[in-house]
């Protein structure tokens, strides 16, 4: 595709609505960078599963991203993603299936997500052995690690060079090892790989519960790259869906004004969010963007969207026009 179609395409066609917001955020987007700013995006959802990778692996590589706070299973479904893709069973008519189709899929070591299901042995366990090799060797040397820099290492390792079923360059993690890209994910134990570790920590493969540092010390890590980053520039959040990973982060702000009496740190310099979660009923993952500043988290003047709409849909469509695609 010659330089710059999708992008010319999306400007002529989204005009009005959620078509026209998405064009607003992605061209304040490339603004927040283009005057020097930094950008910090969450990551909800099943979007590696929905395999973003493909277009957000190159805004890493091309410094469009400077931060991310996932899921767990957006931790490792990527990679789930790259050793066993082949495996993938997709289901179009997932949503005419019967109670029984489902448990025959189970049978068959098929985990489903929406239309496509991730199978156990290829992806699950074969990522369960080549991390717990780094648990366990991490364990004995009482040695205590994130879980994406655990990931990191059996990237950087070469362990699974030999295993890889899509090119790596469609892998978000691999670009994202590759920066070296700070990152951030709470609640890691609600993951495939956080259960498989609380199950090696009951048998005894590994001796110390806290070999894996937790979300606490997630928040204690961001605060301080969050103060450092804002000294030199003003760091943007893009928001992929809801829960956690959003919420989590941009709570950095508010902490470090009201519980460490750090004033002089700045706002979010910019706020999108890709949601179709109704604003209402004391939805957070579905607040408008105005309601946070009442908590601190966002300005007056912050430049402020919310995507209502699909995120498979409309995030690579934004990536793709800040890579002038």
């Amino acid at each position: 595709m010659s330089s710059s179609k999708i992008s010319s395409f999306i400007k002529h066609h989204f005009r009005h609505f959620n078509a026209a917001t998405l064009v607003d955020a992605a061209e304040a987007y490339k603004k927040h960078l283009e005057i020097g700013g930094k950008m910090f995006v969450t990551i909800a959802g099943a979007m590696s599963t929905a395999e973003l990778g493909i277009s957000l692996a190159e805004m890493i590589r091309e410094d469009k991203i400077h931060g991310i706070c996932c899921t767990g299973a957006n931790l490792e479904e990527d990679v789930f993603n790259l050793v066993a893709h082949d495996h993938y069973v997709r289901v179009p008519n997932y949503r005419e299936l019967r109670p029984q189709d489902e448990e025959k899929l189970l049978q068959k070591h098929l985990n489903r997500v929406t239309d496509t299901c991730i199978p156990e042995m290829e992806a699950m366990r074969r990522i369960e052995e080549a991390v717990l090799d780094e648990w366990v060797k991490a364990d004995k040397a009482k040695k205590r690690l994130f879980p994406h820099e655990f990931m990191y290492a059996i990237l950087r390792s070469g362990k699974l060079k030999n295993s890889h079923q899509i090119d790596p360059k469609d892998s978000w993690m691999m670009a994202a090892m590759e920066k070296n890209l700070p990152m951030f994910v709470p609640g890691w134990e609600d993951s495939t790989l956080g259960n498989m570790y609380s199950g090696h920590c009951i048998t005894g493969n590994v001796k110390n519960i806290h070999t894996v540092r937790t979300g606490i010390e997630y928040m204690m890590e961001l605060a301080e790259w969050y103060t450092k980053i804002t000294k030199k520039s003003s760091l943007g959040f893009f928001q992929i869906g809801g829960g956690i990973a959003g919420d989590f982060p941009i709570c950095v702000v508010p902490m470090l004004h009201q519980d460490l009496q750090r004033d002089h740190v700045p706002l979010w310099g910019y706020f999108c969010q890709i949601s179709d979660s109704t604003t209402s009923y004391g939805s957070y993952s579905g607040a408008v963007p105005n309601e946070k500043i009442t908590w601190g988290k966002l300005g007056v003047d912050t430049p402020k969207y919310i995507i209502e709409s699909d995120a498979s849909i409309v995030a690579p469509l934004v990536f793709a026009y800040v890579l002038g695609w």
